[in-house]
C-alpha cells in the first residue's frame, strides 16, 4: 500500500527547497521553528548555509501501533479486503508485547482450527473479560486465572509452546494484531463466555446466547 506525505513530510520538502534555492540563516530558522512534526537544528555557517538534523525517532508504543494497524485496516477493508486477507497483511508487524502475546498464545491453542472469525471472537472475548471488572484486569491476567481455559496449566499458570513457524501461529498473530486494535468487528462488548458445542455447562443456561461461530457459543449475561 503507498504511503502518503503528511503535513510534516512537506514542511521538511519545503525547507529543503528552501535550501536549494539560497536563504538567509534568519529565513531558514524560521522555516525550521514552523514544522510541526520534526524538531530540528539549525547551524547558520559563514557562507549561510544550513543543516537540518532531525531528533532520534522514538520506538512506537503499543498504542501508536494498533492505531496505525487500525487505521491501514480501515483503508483495506474500504477497499473490499476480506478478513482472510487482513490477517495474512497483520501476521508480520511489530512484535507483539508480552500482554497481547498471551491473546495470541490462547487464539493458537483454543481456536486455531475454527474460521478466522471465530479466533477473533476468542481474542474479543479475552479483551472483553479484561475490562469488565469481573476478572482479572490483564490480558494475560484473565489468560491465565485458574480453570477457565483448558490449555492452561490450573496450578502453576504455564501455558504449553506454540510452533512458531506454523500457518496456525501467524494467523494467531494477525488475528491479535487486528484484535487490540478493534480494527474488525466482532461479538460485543459484553460477551464474556464461550464454550464448544459439543458440551453443555448449567452457567449456559443463565446466560444470553450471542451467537454460534463454528464450534464455539457465545454469551453475555
Amino acid at each position: 500500500m503507498k504511503k502518503f506525505l503528511g503535513t510534516g513530510s512537506a514542511s521538511v520538502i519545503a525547507a529543503a527547497m528552501l535550501l536549494s534555492v539560497g536563504g538567509s540563516g534568519q529565513a531558514l530558522a524560521q522555516t525550521v521553528n514552523n514544522l510541526p512534526v520534526v524538531q530540528a537544528v539549525v547551524k547558520t555557517t559563514s557562507d549561510a548555509a544550513a543543516v537540518i538534523a532531525p531528533t532520534a525517532v522514538p520506538t512506537p508504543s503499543v498504542a501508536s501501533v494498533a492505531a496505525d494497524v487500525a487505521t491501514q485496516a480501515s483503508f483495506l477493508q474500504r477497499n473490499g479486503w476480506p478478513l482472510y486477507a487482513l490477517v495474512d497483511k497483520f501476521a508480520a508487524g511489530e512484535p507483539l508485547n508480552d500482554q497481547a502475546n498471551c491473546i495470541a498464545v490462547a487464539v493458537y491453542h483454543e481456536a486455531r482450527g475454527e474460521s478466522l472469525e471465530g479466533q477473533l471472537a476468542v481474542a474479543k472475548v479475552i479483551m472483553n473479560r479484561a475490562k469488565s471488572g469481573k476478572y482479572p484486569t490483564s490480558w494475560c491476567g484473565v489468560v491465565k486465572q485458574p480453570w477457565q481455559f483448558s490449555f492452561v496449566n490450573p496450578r502453576s499458570g504455564n501455558m504449553p509452546s506454540v510452533d512458531q513457524a506454523s500457518a496456525s501461529w501467524r494467523k494467531a498473530l494477525g488475528v491479535t494484531r487486528l484484535a487490540v486494535a478493534g480494527a474488525v468487528q466482532s461479538v460485543p462488548e459484553d460477551c464474556l463466555w464461550y464454550h464448544a458445542d459439543y458440551v453443555a455447562p448449567s452457567w449456559g443456561r443463565r446466560l444470553t446466547r450471542v451467537e454460534k461461530i463454528g464450534a464455539h457459543i457465545f454469551y453475555r449475561s
